[in-house]
C-alpha cells in the first residue's frame, strides 16, 4: 500500500555511471546516510561521490518512521553501567549535536518538520522507567516522569524528554539531495584498496564509506557476526485522534506511535528477519481493539540492523583496510544515527579528531551475550538441510508468509518469491 511519504513528493532523478571516474572519496549507498555524508563533505568542500545500485532512498530509509530523537529506547541506565558515565554522555552529546543540525537544516526546507516530545513508556515496568529518568537526569538531560499518556491504553508511565522533532524524510533527502554529486543505478561489482569496480569502469578513489545498511564485505570486520537484523511494520490510519507526540514502548516487541498531518502511524509487530512474528496481524488487531473507527491508509515494512551492545557502529571498517569506512547498526534510530555517521566520517576523512571516534568505533569489544545469539543462529542456518539457501553465506532461507518473501535469520537478506533481491548484505538473487 506505499507509504505516508511519498505523497506530493517530486525525486530527483540521476545518470547511472558510465566510464571510469576518479574521486577523493567514493560513498557507496544513496540512502540517508550516504546522502548525508555526501551532503557534509560537500560542504567541507571535499570531493566525493555517491553511488547507489538503484534510486536513492529506496531501501530502508524510504520506510523509516523518522523520529529524530536522541531519546533511544529505555538505554541509558544500562548504557551507564556498561560503558560508565562518560561514554554515555558523549552518546548522548553525538546524538543531541545530530538534532540540532537537523534543525539548522530543516529552518529553510519544507519537510513537514515539528518540534515534539518524545515518551518512552512501560506497560508494566515502573521500575525501568524510574531509573531511566534518573539516569538521563545523572547525564544531563532534562527528563521527567510522566503518568497520564495520550495512548488509548493503561501503562505504568513513560520517560519525556522535551524538544525532539519528526518529519518527512523523503521531502528533507530529495531537497539536500538535488545538488549533490551522485549516480544512481550503479552498482558496485568489485572493491579494490584503490577503488571500486562498476560494470560500465572503474572508480578511482582514496577513501571509501559503506553505507549500505549492512555491510557486503565479508572477509573484513566480522559484521555477520556483530550484527542481525529485525523487521517491523507500520500502519497509518486516519481518524485516529493526534497524540500530540511520539512515543515508544521500552520493550522490544513493543509499539511505536506518532502523527503525521492528518494520519497516526503506529509501529511494532516485530521479529527477527526470518523468525515468526506479529507482522500486519499484531497491528490490525490492535486497530480493532483501540481505534475501531480508524481507517487503514499505508502499510509498509522496514527493518534495522542490531549490534552487540544498542551503538552503532561508525569509523574504519577494519583495523587491516585503513582507507575504509562503515557506517552501520542503527538499532531503529536511523535519523540522528546517520547524522551523526556524517559528521563523525567527515571529520576523519579531514583527519580531523573527534571526541565520538571512541564511542562509536566498530573495532570495540564484542564479547556481549548477543554474540553468542547471533553465532547460535549462524551454525542453525547454515547446517539446516534443504531450505533454499541465501548466496550471502549460505544460510537457509525461510518464507515469509506475511511479506511473500524469503527471509535469512543468519544476517537479513531478503528474496521475492522468485529469487529477487530485496535486503542486503547479500549482493546478488537467490537461485532456488
Amino acid at each position: 500500500m506505499g507509504n505516508a511519504w511519498e505523497e506530493s513528493v517530486k525525486k530527483p532523478r540521476f545518470e547511472s555511471l558510465k566510464g571510469d571516474l576518479d574521486t577523493e572519496v567514493l560513498i557507496i549507498g544513496g540512502g540517508i546516510t550516504g546522502i548525508l555524508c555526501g551532503y557534509e563533505l560537500w560542504k567541507a568542500g571535499v570531493d566525493y561521490t555517491i553511488v547507489e545500485a538503484n534510486e536513492i532512498c529506496s531501501g530502508v530509509t524510504h520506510n523509516t518512521t523518522a523520529k529524530i530523537t536522541f531519546h533511544h529506547g529505555a538505554i541509558f541506565h544500562t548504557m551507564v553501567d556498561r560503558f560508565g558515565e562518560h561514554t554515555a554522555r558523549l552518546y548522548v552529546k553525538a546524538q543531541n549535536e545530530a538534532l540540532e543540525r537537523y534543525k539548522e537544516l530543516c529552518k529553510n526546507i519544507d519537510c513537514d518538520f515539528e518540534v515534539k516530545d518524545s515518551y518512552v513508556y512501560s506497560l508494566n515496568n515502573k521500575a525501568k522507567i524510574k531509573r531511566e529518568v534518573l539516569a538521563l537526569r545523572k547525564l544531563g538531560i532534562k527528563a521527567d516522569y510522566v503518568k497520564e499518556l495520550n495512548l488509548p491504553f493503561k501503562t505504568a508511565g513513560a520517560v519525556r524528554v522535551e524538544n525532539q522533532a519528526q518529519f518527512n524524510p523523503l521531502k528533507f533527502l530529495y531537497e539536500i539531495s538535488k545538488d549533490l554529486n551522485i549516480y544512481e543505478k550503479t552498482k558496485i561489482l568489485e572493491l579494490k584498496p584503490d577503488g571500486a569496480v562498476t560494470k560500465y569502469g572503474k572508480i578511482k578513489a582514496k577513501k571509501i564509506i559503506v553505507a549500505t545498511h549492512f555491510p557486503f564485505i565479508n572477509k573484513h570486520g566480522s559484521y555477520f557476526l556483530k550484527m542481525y537484523q529485525h523487521r517491523s511494520y507500520v500502519l497509518a490510519v486516519e481518524n485516529a485522534e493526534n497524540i500530540n507526540g511520539m512515543y515508544v514502548d521500552e520493550a522490544e516487541t513493543g509499539l511505536s506511535f506518532r502523527n503525521y498531518n492528518n494520519l497516526l502511524l503506529i509501529g511494532g509487530g516485530g521479529h527477527r528477519t526470518g523468525k515468526q512474528g506479529g507482522n500486519y496481524a499484531e497491528l490490525r488487531n490492535f486497530l480493532k481493539k483501540y481505534y475501531p473507527q480508524a481507517k487503514e491508509v499505508y502499510s509498509w515494512a522496514t527493518q534495522d540492523c542490531k549490534t552487540l551492545d544498542d551503538i552503532a557502529y561508525i569509523g574504519k571498517y577494519s583495523y587491516n583496510t585503513p582507507n575504509f569506512y562503515v557506517a552501520t547498526g542503527f538499532n531503529k534510530w536511523g535519523m540522528t544515527n546517520a547524522m551523526v555517521s556524517a559528521r563523525l566520517l567527515s571529520d576523519m576523512i579531514k583527519s580531523k579528531k573527534s571526541e565520538y571516534q571512541t564511542v562509536f568505533t566498530p573495532q570495540r569489544s564484542i564479547i556481549r551475550p548477543q554474540l553468542a545469539i547471533n553465532s547460535v543462529e549462524a551454525i542453525k542456518g547454515i547446517f539446516n538441510i534443504g531450505a533454499p539457501r541465501c548466496p550471502h553465506l549460505g544460510c537457509a532461507l525461510s518464507y515469509n508468509k506475511s511479506e511473500h518473501s524469503w527471509d535469512c535469520s543468519c544476517h537479513g537478506s531478503r528474496f521475492s518469491e522468485d529469487g529477487k533481491l530485496l535486503n542486503n548484505p547479500a549482493t546478488d538473487d537467490a537461485k532456488f
